[in-house]
């Protein structure tokens, strides 16, 4: 494979977003999910939980490899099988539901707030099911 950004543009652009939001770029959605993770992890003061933090912050490092390995083997070069220049790109409903998705994917990274307090009273019942579990 190779080459698909030449062939399917619109495609293959929402594909980086979605990967780098999956890498947890910051302002992507996937950042405020790593970063709250990271953070809540880091806040225990026993040595095994800040060592757990670390190991996985630096995991970042393997995702970053490996997804924008895959980005340029997929998107660019040269087009490796002529079959594929055959490909056609997204039709306008496909466009309407990738741009509804890349524009989540910023809003939720810019402004991630307004999606925690609309799901802080449905979690609270949890968390403190939870607590009381663990204790």
């Amino acid at each position: 494979m190779g080459g698909l950004m030449k062939v399917i543009p619109f495609i293959s652009v929402v594909y980086v977003i979605a990967g780098l939001a999956s890498l947890g770029l910051p302002g992507l959605s996937g950042f405020v999910a790593e970063m709250t993770i990271f953070v809540g992890s880091f806040q225990h003061a026993d040595t095994f939980h800040r060592v757990c933090t670390i190991l996985a912050a630096s995991a970042i490092v393997i995702t970053a490899v490996y997804i924008l390995r895959v980005v340029g083997i997929l998107l660019f070069g040269p087009v490796k099988n002529p079959e594929f220049n055959h490909l056609q790109d997204a039709t306008w409903f496909e466009k309407v539901s990738m741009i509804t998705l890349v524009v989540s994917i910023v809003i939720i990274g810019f402004a991630p707030l307004w999606l925690s307090e609309i799901i802080r009273d449905s979690l609270t019942p949890i968390v403190e099911r939870l607590a009381l579990a663990g204790n």
